[in-house]
């Protein structure tokens, strides 16, 4: 068994002090991180630099000691990879041309994907030699339910009004695209665990914008494909999945793909999560970003009843999604210090 203890929260044991890691731990929030963004130019260029995306990987590890660092990159690589052409404006977000077409879904190219990432999966091996001995490596994408949503909208959305009008009204059409991720997207994960990641985290950040017939097949549907592709061509490589805002259908999404890991969005009530999914996999999450910006005893209460709730089983301390940049650094020390000293 692993002497890392995440790895082993992962795999079912249940440890006395949980292990942490955030999402967006390396972010806007860190001083540090901001001067090796300037010095990278633009957000692409920084995922796409195996130098400094190591770099501001570690820097968060460096502050507060998680037990995990997660490959610094993006979800939109792989559209990106795939020739539709992404771009981040300042104060916009990503931007890419819709596919709303055959002609549009035919402009996309997979031939060249593991190469145009080939950056991406540099920073996975730097970050295997770079870490310390006891933290994991995580890899992981977007699911390809999320991410065809930036792809048809051009962008984010609100309520994915492109993205459901082609689901709805050109179903073949919709699930090429799909077909086409799921794929792609498997690709990815498994070179990236031969790059030396040691776990795989799937974001579906949207799932909870689809109604349960949908969700059942575009949420549940590729995250189980995906994950039997691991499990049968990396046994022993463990998969968490995050479908945010997922509701009850949360507990349907554990069972059906058998993850390894769930990880919580913030509205998961701590007593149903620990009643019905903890017994199925191991849990991440769940505390409100926000608590984490308004820092004092409120944080505290936060931290204290989820690690109460939770932390007589299999358990991952998260946040509910990702570091807002507002977060002051040293409240994500003093929610470090209160983790490395509880005792369950």
């Amino acid at each position: 068994m692993t002497a890392k203890p995440f790895l082993r929260a992962l795999a079912g044991q249940r440890l006395a002090t949980p292990p942490f890691w955030l999402m967006r731990q390396a972010g806007r929030y860190l001083p540090e991180y901001r001067a090796t963004r300037t010095q990278a130019g633009s957000f692409l260029d920084l995922c796409y630099n195996p130098d400094l995306a190591v770099e501001v990987t570690l820097q968060p590890l460096r502050r507060y000691g998680m037990d995990a660092a997660i490959l610094f990159s993006d979800i939109l690589v792989i559209p990106d990879a795939l020739r539709q052409r992404v771009a981040f404006r300042e104060g916009e977000g990503p931007i890419l041309p819709p596919i709303r077409s055959i002609k549009d879904l035919d402009s996309l190219d997979s031939s060249g994907l593991l190469d145009h990432l080939a950056p991406v999966l540099a920073t996975v091996r730097g970050l295997a030699s770079a870490i310390p001995a006891t933290t994991a490596l995580i890899g992981f994408a977007g699911a390809p339910w999320t991410v065809a949503t930036y792809m048809i909208e051009g962008g984010g959305s609100k309520d994915f009004g492109h993205a459901k009008h082609l689901m709805w009204s050109q179903p073949d059409l919709f699930a090429r695209l799909m077909d086409l991720l799921v794929k792609a997207t498997g690709d990815y994960l498994i070179a990236q665990i031969d790059a030396g990641a040691e776990a795989i985290q799937i974001f579906d950040t949207w799932a909870g914008a689809l109604p349960e017939t949908e969700f059942r097949r575009w949420v549940i549907g590729p995250a189980r494909a995906l994950t039997e592709r691991i499990h049968s061509e990396r046994p022993g490589v463990p998969v968490i999945g995050f479908p945010r805002g997922a509701g009850v259908l949360y507990r349907a999404y554990v069972e059906e793909t058998k993850v390894d890991g769930v990880s919580l969005d913030t509205a998961v009530p701590l007593d149903w999560a620990a009643a019905e999914l903890q017994p199925r996999c191991t849990v991440q999450g769940n505390l409100d970003p926000l608590l984490l910006v308004a820092g004092g005893e409120a944080l505290d209460a936060g931290i204290d009843r989820i690690l109460t709730a939770l932390g007589k089983g299999p358990f991952i301390f998260n946040l509910g999604h990702g570091i807002v940049p507002p977060t002051p650094p040293e409240h994500v020390a003093r929610l470090a210090e209160r983790l490395k000293s509880w005792k369950g």
